[in-house]
């Protein structure tokens, strides 16, 4: 992970002391020291554009705008989501930290380059398996979604045949093998046609 997009426009336009804040404590200046390619984005529109060529995101805004400029980000590429957790974004972010925040990591200024290495590793491994999560819980879903329309579709079925459930699963299971179709397109498929009868009568 060598190429880091940081989002700071706001955080330092809302500071009263930035002009005071010293070079050597922002992020682009720490992280380009230990050797990373920094990509700086002005605004958020800059950071969308600029959001494919980035490895990782460093964010140095208030914790209320790390999740709405996170998620958008998010939307375009996965990729870890560091805080930039300095004294002012600190300060700013007290009345946030129960919110749900899309963010792998914490990064502070006092960091050494060991210390910041081992941060951006964990977040990556933490976005990975984020994005796990949601990859199965998406997996799961469609599942439920399934099998609703296989359980409706037993249901009309065991109701128009006066059959068994087990004996409407066998219908479904060979209609679909027939059709060479999946069985919930089959089961899809009964539905909707019932229900469209069920309308025009």
């Amino acid at each position: 992970m060598r190429s880091l997009l940081v989002v700071d426009h706001r955080a330092a336009a809302a500071d009263p002391q930035s002009d005071q804040l010293s070079k050597k404590q922002t992020p682009k200046y720490i992280l380009e020291t230990y050797g990373y390619h920094i990509i700086r984005a002005k605004d958020e529109k800059m950071a969308e554009q600029q959001m494919s060529a980035a490895d990782a995101v460093v964010i140095h805004l208030p914790l209320n705008e790390v999740k709405g400029i996170g998620q958008r980000l998010l939307g375009r590429k996965t990729a870890p989501m560091l805080w930039w957790c300095s004294a002012y974004a600190a300060a700013s972010s007290a009345a946030f930290c129960e919110d749900d925040v899309p963010v792998d990591g914490i990064l502070t200024p006092s960091m050494s380059e060991q210390e910041l290495h081992w941060a951006l590793h964990f977040a990556s491994k933490q976005c990975f398996e984020r994005q796990q999560w949601a990859n199965e819980r998406k997996q799961l879903e469609g599942r439920l979604e399934e099998r609703k329309w296989i359980d409706m579709a037993k249901g009309i079925l065991c109701k128009i045949k006066n059959i068994s459930e087990a004996e409407a699963y066998e219908v479904l299971r060979k209609q679909a093998m027939n059709e060479r179709k999946r069985m919930v397109d089959v089961a899809t498929s009964i539905v909707k046609v019932y229900q469209i009868l069920q309308e025009s009568k």
